[in-house]
């Protein structure tokens, strides 16, 4: 084995970032940087930028931009109120009420918007004033806030499977969605579960009851917005359009509901156009320059040095498992979702496949994996937002966040070790 590519790519790559570097830039050097080990510096500048454009030349891809665009909707277009007024019918009155509702809130406006941060803006900036007046501590509200919010990438509609789906070759997105609602359900009760002891522990304001008729109302108020993820997840599983296609009718439902609800207008577009632009373009560059790396890894065959590595150590599926989800926690607490998804599909995804395990099965404990990592600093995105909505510090938020980290660790090793836990819903489908 030739360690030089390996030693050149990790060491450039860990350096840039702690320079502060952004993150794209850091795996496009390193990617030139491993290149120039093996062939001159021209062919190495131009292969890089070409796999850069190549990568994104991808239909799946489309799909992305368009549920950025609808979550950007959803959160303008007044689905979060209405989906939490819903979950405060159904668990306001349990221990640490507030906290559960924040759970609940942010599985279905992750499901609906599919990202983890406009879930944790739109949660935090609404459930958090409220959470303080009814006695929480503000660092409690911001922890559960963060680590709920990361459900929605999980349950789909998700862009994170979606790319799981481009890196592993093509596994099927269908398969992926459907997948994903156990596992994020699962990881969702076991954050309730926590946050409900820790608020009976410091004996938090219990809620009121909601009568029958509240449940009924609320429910009826929030239809509209839950009916989206029959058409998405309906349409693509029954296979009457695409994910793409899915994405695009997402964002003419979404936009049709804004209005209705008359909490978007035509000056207020504009901006949610704007705003979806950015995110696009940051994800669409983090994708072209994971994607080169990807090629460059497998064109030093450092994935298959490193499959060998791994089956040297044992051939035991369970200690082979076990090593590659500390290694993803690892590598989460370091880098940003979309790239490690690309980068380590590839190394990773060879192995569990050789030792019997189903692609599909693997992505959900890849994408369950990573979002712990946007949990931890430094680089914890939903972290930094969950931290700012509510206005603390991240030392502050660290210590009732633990518990909740942990509940997400166990949710983890469940799916890892449990196949039909993330298998049986597409079973049932035939996917």
């Amino acid at each position: 084995m030739d360690y030089i590519p390996i030693l050149v790519l990790v060491v450039s790559f860990i350096g840039l970032l702690s320079i502060g570097t952004p993150v794209a830039w850091s795996i496009s050097i390193s990617s030139v940087l491993t290149m120039l080990v093996s062939i001159p510096a021209l062919p190495a500048f131009t292969t890089v930028s070409q796999r850069m454009g190549t990568g994104l030349d991808s239909f799946a891809l489309l799909a992305i931009p368009f549920f950025i665009l609808s979550g950007q909707l959803m959160n303008k277009g007044g689905i979060a109120h209405r989906l939490i007024a819903f979950a405060k019918t159904l668990v306001g009155s349990l221990p640490g009420g507030l906290a559960l509702i924040n759970v609940i809130g942010a599985m279905l406006m992750g499901a609906i918007a599919g990202s983890a941060m406009a879930s944790a803006s739109a949660m935090g900036s609404i459930l958090g004033p409220e959470m303080e007046k009814e006695g929480y501590s503000k660092e409690f509200g911001a922890a559960v806030n963060i680590t709920s919010a990361t459900t929605g990438l999980i349950i789909p509609p998700s862009n994170v499977l979606i790319v799981y789906s481009l890196a592993s070759g093509g596994v099927s997105i269908a398969a992926l969605f459907l997948a994903g609602y156990i596992p994020g359900i699962l990881t969702g009760l076991f954050l309730m579960i926590v946050a409900s002891f820790w608020a009976k522990k410091k004996k938090y304001k219990l809620g009121e009851r909601s009568s029958l008729k509240e449940v009924f109302k609320t429910f009826i108020d929030a239809v509209p917005s839950l009916f989206l993820l029959i058409i998405v997840i309906g349409g693509i599983v029954t296979g009457v359009f695409t994910a793409t296609e899915a994405s695009a009718i997402a964002v003419l439902y979404t936009l049709v509901l804004g209005f209705i609800y008359k909490e978007i207008n035509t000056k207020s577009l504009p901006e949610i156009l704007l705003d979806s632009s950015i995110t696009t373009a940051v994800v669409m560059l983090l994708i072209g320059a994971s994607m080169s790396m990807s090629w460059v890894m497998s064109y030093e065959n450092i994935p298959q040095d490193i499959s060998s590595s791994l089956l040297a150590i044992s051939d035991n599926r369970i200690v082979i498992l076990l090593i590659i989800n500390l290694i993803l926690l690892f590598v989460g607490i370091f880098m940003d979702m979309t790239p490690a998804v690309l980068i380590f599909t590839p190394i990773f995804l060879p192995v569990v496949v050789g030792l019997g395990m189903d692609p599909v099965h693997f992505g959900i404990i890849m994408v369950l994996n990573l979002c712990i990592g946007l949990c931890t600093p430094p680089v914890g995105s939903v972290l930094f937002v969950g931290v700012g909505v509510a206005q603390t510090t991240i030392q502050k938020v660290m210590k009732p966040l633990l518990p909740l980290f942990l509940a997400m660790v166990i949710a983890l090793f469940l799916v890892t070790y449990i196949p039909e836990l993330t298998l049986w819903l597409p079973s049932l489908f035939n996917l």
